[in-house]
Parts: C-alpha cells; sequence; structure tokens
C-alpha cells in the first residue's frame, strides 16, 4: 500500500507531500489546479515514459518519491533486495527525477536502476484507470487472470491441475523428441561402447594388474645385476672366506668393551648395544643370502610379462590413464550401454505417455473451457449491471471465451494442436482458450473490444464497474481512477461514490474527481489549492477536515463556499455516504 507521494517541481506542484491510508482517497480542486499531476506523478512512479515539459518552469528537475510499505507485499520487498535496494521498517521509497533537458533517474530503496526496472518492480502494486493510460485489464492476459479469479477456488484447482499436466507433457514431449532425433547418434554411441567393452573383456585386466606387472618386468630384466648387488652386500656383512666384514668387526667392538665391563658400567651398556647390532647384522646377512638365492633369470617370463604389459598398455591408451580408470570406464560404459540398448523400448514408453498425457490435458482443458464460460457469463452480468448504476444504462458487457481450431495434424506432434472432443484445438500454458472482454455501449451496438467500444469517460466506468465485480480477488493493493465521472451526474454520481467506497473496502483506492456526490463517500479529501505570485503559479495539496470538506463540496456543488444552501447540501451529502465509506 502506498503511504505517501512526495512531489517536487512538477508541473503547477512546486512542493507538496500527500500521506495515504486505506480506504478512498479523494483529490479536488479547480480545474487547473493541478489535480491530475498526482497521477502524472505515479505514472512516474510506475516506470512511466517521462516528459521534460512537466518540469516546472524555472526548475532544473521535478523528483517524485512515494512510500510503500510491504507488510502485505513480501514477493515485492524480495524483489526489492534482488534489485540491490533496502527494505527498513517494513518501508521501500521510490524516486523518479525528471530534469529539464529530459534525462531520467529512477531509485528503488535507495539503489539506483534502470527506468524498466523500476517499473517491472511496481507493475502489480498499482492499477491507473485514467482516458488516456494504458489499462491493465485491456490487455488479453490480464482479461484472462480476472476471469479465472473471479471464478474462485474452483477454477483456481482447474488452473493448477492443467499446468502440472501441460509441464508434464512438455516434458515428455521434449525427450520423445530428443530421444528420436538423435537416435542414430544413440546407436553409433552403443556400436563403439561395445566395441570397447569387448576389448576390455577378452583382456581380461584385473586392479592393479599394471603396476604389478611393472614392476616385476624391472626386476626379471635386471635379475643379474641384482643378484650380484645382494652377493656384494652379503659378503660385506658376513664373508665365507675369512675377508673383513661387518659382522666380524661389531664382534671385536663387543668383545673389547665387554671385557672392561666390570669396570664401567657405561662401557657395559655399550657392549650391550654391540651386541644387539650384531644380531641385527646376522639376520640381515641371512636375508640378502636369502634374496640373492630367489633371484633367477627366467626369459621366458619375462617375454610373457612384456607381452600382457603391452596388451595393458594398448587399453590404458584408450580408456583411461591406469588399469583401475580402465575398469571404471567398463562399469560405467556397461550402464550406459544398457540405457542405450532401451532406446526403442524408452521410444515406445515416452509415446504411450504422450498419448496418455493429452488425453487428460484435453479433459482438463475440457474442464476449464467450461468453468471459464460460466464465469464468463456470470461476471458479463455483474459487470452490466455495475453499468446500469453508472449512467451507461443500455451498455452491455459480454465476456467472449473462443478457441482457435485447427486442421487435424498427420500425426502427433510435440507442441501440436490438442484433440478436445472432435475438435483439434491449439492450446497453452493457459489452457485452450482466449479470453476477450466486449463492450456494446448503446441500444443496437456491436459488441466491441474494450479498448475500441467505449470514449475515455464510458471506458472509465467500465474498468470501475469490472474493478468492483472483482473487488476481493484482484491482487493489485492500489487503484487510481482518474475522472471516472466525466460526463456523470445526479444520481449516477452518487452510484460512481458507491461503487468506490465498496472497491475501498478491499483495496487502496485513489480518485481524482470533479463531482462533490463522489467526494462525500472518502475517508480521506484531498484538495489542490493553486496559488498566483506575479507569472508562476504553484499548487499545493492539503488534507481537509470535516468542516472543510464541507467547504470544498460546497464549492463543488455551487462554486460557492458561503452559500447556505450549498453547505446544508454538502453537510447532507456527507450524512448519506457516511455509513457506505469503506472505514465507515
Amino acid at each position: 500500500m502506498l503511504e505517501e507521494i512526495r512531489i517536487q517541481s512538477l508541473g503547477v506542484i512546486d512542493s507538496s507531500s500527500l500521506e495515504l491510508g486505506p480506504g478512498l482517497t479523494v483529490i479536488t480542486g479547480e480545474t487547473g489546479a493541478g489535480k491530475t499531476m498526482i497521477v502524472t506523478a505515479l505514472g512516474l512512479l510506475l516506470g512511466g515514459r517521462s516528459d521534460s515539459g512537466a518540469v516546472r518552469t524555472g526548475a532544473r528537475s521535478a523528483r517524485v518519491e512515494g512510500v510503500v510499505a510491504t507488510s502485505t507485499l513480501p514477493h515485492f520487498a524480495t524483489a526489492v533486495e534482488e534489485a540491490g535496494g533496502e527494505v527498513e521498517d517494513g518501508r521501500v521509497v521510490l524516486a523518479r527525477n525528471v530534469s529539464a533537458e529530459g534525462r531520467s533517474r529512477a531509485y528503488v530503496g535507495g539503489a539506483s536502476v534502470p527506468v524498466a526496472t523500476l517499473g517491472r518492480l511496481t507493475e502489480p502494486l498499482v492499477a491507473v484507470h485514467g482516458q488516456s493510460d494504458q489499462h491493465r485489464l485491456l490487455q488479453p492476459r490480464a482479461q484472462r487472470d480476472a476471469l479465472d479469479r473471479f471464478g474462485g477456488d474452483d477454477t483456481a484447482k482447474l488452473t493448477a491441475a492443467y499446468a502440472d499436466l501441460f509441464a508434464r507433457l512438455a516434458a515428455a514431449e521434449r525427450e520423445l523428441a530428443d530421444v528420436v532425433e538423435h537416435a542414430r547418434d544413440r546407436a553409433r554411441e552403443a556400436d563403439l561402447l561395445r566395441f570397447g567393452l569387448d576389448e576390455v573383456e577378452q583382456v581380461s585386466p584385473e586392479p592393479g594388474e599394471d603396476a604389478a606387472l611393472a614392476a616385476e618386468e624391472t626386476r626379471l630384466g635386471f635379475a643379474d645385476t641384482l643378484r650380484m648387488a645382494a652377493e656384494q652386500a652379503r659378503e660385506a656383512l658376513s664373508s665365507e672366506d675369512g675377508s673383513p666384514d661387518a659382522l666380524a668387526t661389531v664382534t671385536a667392538a663387543r668383545t673389547a668393551l665387554d671385557g672392561v665391563r666390570e669396570h664401567d658400567t657405561e662401557a657395559g651398556e655399550l657392549a650391550d648395544r654391540l651386541a644387539e647390532i650384531s644380531y641385527l647384522l646376522s639376520d640381515a646377512a641371512a636375508d640378502v643370502a636369502s634374496y640373492a638365492s630367489r633371484i633367477d633369470t627366467d626369459p621366458a617370463r619375462l617375454a610373457a610379462v612384456s607381452e600382457r604389459r603391452a596388451a595393458l598398455t594398448a587399453l590404458t591408451r584408450k580408456y583411461g590413464e591406469s588399469i583401475d580408470e580402465v575398469l571404471a570406464w567398463a562399469e560405467t560404459s556397461a550402464r550406459r550401454l544398457l540405457e542405450l540398448d532401451g532406446t526403442d523400448e524408452r521410444i515406445e514408453q515416452l509415446r504411450a505417455e504422450q498419448e496418455q498425457l493429452r488425453v487428460d490435458l484435453a479433459a482438463a482443458a475440457a474442464a476449464l473451457s467450461e468453468a471459464r464460460q460460466a464465469s464468463a457469463a456470470e461476471l458479463a452480468e455483474a459487470v452490466t449491471a455495475e453499468l446500469r448504476l453508472l449512467a451507461m444504462p443500455h451498455a452491455r458487457v459480454s465476456i467472449e471465451v473462443r478457441q482457435h481450431e485447427v486442421d487435424a495434424p498427420a500425426a502427433p506432434v510435440p507442441g501440436g494442436p490438442l484433440r478436445v472432443g472432435k475438435r483439434w484445438l491449439r492450446y497453452a500454458p493457459s489452457g485452450i482458450d482466449e479470453v476477450e472482454f466486449l463492450l456494446a455501449a448503446n441500444v443496437g451496438s456491436e459488441p466491441r473490444p474494450l479498448g475500441k467500444g467505449a470514449s475515455g469517460g464510458e471506458l472509465s466506468r467500465v474498468m470501475l464497474a469490472l474493478e468492483v465485480a472483482l473487488a476481493g480477488t484482484s491482487p493489485v493493493p492500489t487503484f487510481v481512477f482518474d475522472e471516472v465521472d466525466a460526463g456523470v451526474g445526479g444520481t449516477s454520481a452518487v452510484e460512481i461514490g458507491r461503487r468506490l467506497a465498496r472497491l475501498a473496502q478491499d483495496a487502496q483506492v485513489l480518485v481524482v474527481t470533479h463531482l462533490p456526490q463522489v467526494a462525500a463517500y472518502a475517508d480521506r479529501h484531498v484538495v489542490v489549492r493553486k496559488s498566483q505570485d506575479g507569472s508562476v503559479t504553484s499548487s499545493g495539496l492539503t488534507v481537509l477536515d470535516h468542516e472543510q470538506r464541507v467547504s470544498e463540496l460546497s464549492r463543488m456543488l455551487a462554486g460557492m463556499t458561503e452559500s447556505d444552501t450549498a453547505l446544508a447540501h454538502a453537510r447532507e451529502l456527507l450524512e448519506v455516504a457516511a455509513p457506505v465509506r469503506a472505514l465507515g
């Protein structure tokens, strides 16, 4: 909900701020005082096109700010933060600057954003109905959404069921198209995998076999060198021909220290350590001798190992850096081959799924279309009844729910038409229906689309009638009507006031009006007053108290603020309207 609007140097408004609240707010004032500047300011906050001509004469730029309460708008608050703006104390400040040279800047929550981003963020917040505006409910999608909201929970359930089936069908058809389109590629892939798996199976490698064989091949290739080194090591440790060796040297050292053990305990400890070393040297000499005896030259085994390594290397060149990676590739490829070999079965499954989903989707589409037809008749009747009370007694609104029929396809194709009953129809994520609101403004005239079948004033009243009929179902929290009462007076003006008050029970409503009968139903009355200083005219916004309202209504009734008759009539209007006001 909009809590405040601040305007500076826009048109005839020098600097003004307007605090808003729930219910119905009317804006009145003399002709040319600048009432429409309020709507212009809102248009700028909604991302509308800027006009340097709207900048006040002598000012360098115009600025409009709006404060939006986000307590009931969590999605808006999230969108603001995603755009880089800040939400402070549950409020967001929107701003728009327009320079006298035509440059425009937009801000959301303190962050500078493109004007298009400002428009995207604020579009769900305010619906403006003015004689020169692009009306929300003139858009086909908005008309369909409005009709669905009017249908209530039953239509919402049908819409959700249809949307779910539509998404499932789209996914199945995408997968089917992909599988069929790439069937040849999948067959080639399967052949390559099968050939590779056959190669691996013929070799039948074991985990870690390549590393083990590499070590064995090195050992066999250097058998003589290894044996010679082992024999030299054994001789150095424990000589068989009496040559000096490590064991004899350590034994002599131990004997020398052992002989003086009784004279010093430390010498004894060293002798014991040398004894341990001699035992270790003896064991090492035995191990080296055993190692040397096991080393044999085996040319046949060396040839077999080399041949096996060549077979394994052929696999690692194609399928992995090591045999372990080759085995992992084989495991993954075997699973993939099972999947590829099931392509024909998968195609049949998808085709059966596609056929069943199309049947289910057609049934859901028919049910949704039937619900829309019923809602269309009720909504059209409700809007027509409202128009009779809004000085359009001969107007008739009708809502056309139609389908686009096409020729039957030769074969089912992804995204192709849907068979509903005996007809082949185009379908979309929203259903098979195209919804259009039509208006016959006069007796005998043919119904025409809303944007073509009414004048500006009539269209504003049609929009009011629609919004009243849709009250409580619209997601838009704020409505703005600019001179919705153009060309209306008397009892019809009273009814317009009543309808606005009724709409204000479910939403925040701002109305620019010339009629006291409408202004009397407001919960908050704002007057735009014009002052003149030399050649410069400025306007300010003032929220009226009760007595000030009486005076303003008197002016609107008779052009005089001191007429006893007009003042009495003004008080009467306020008394009659009091029980109907949105806020009581």
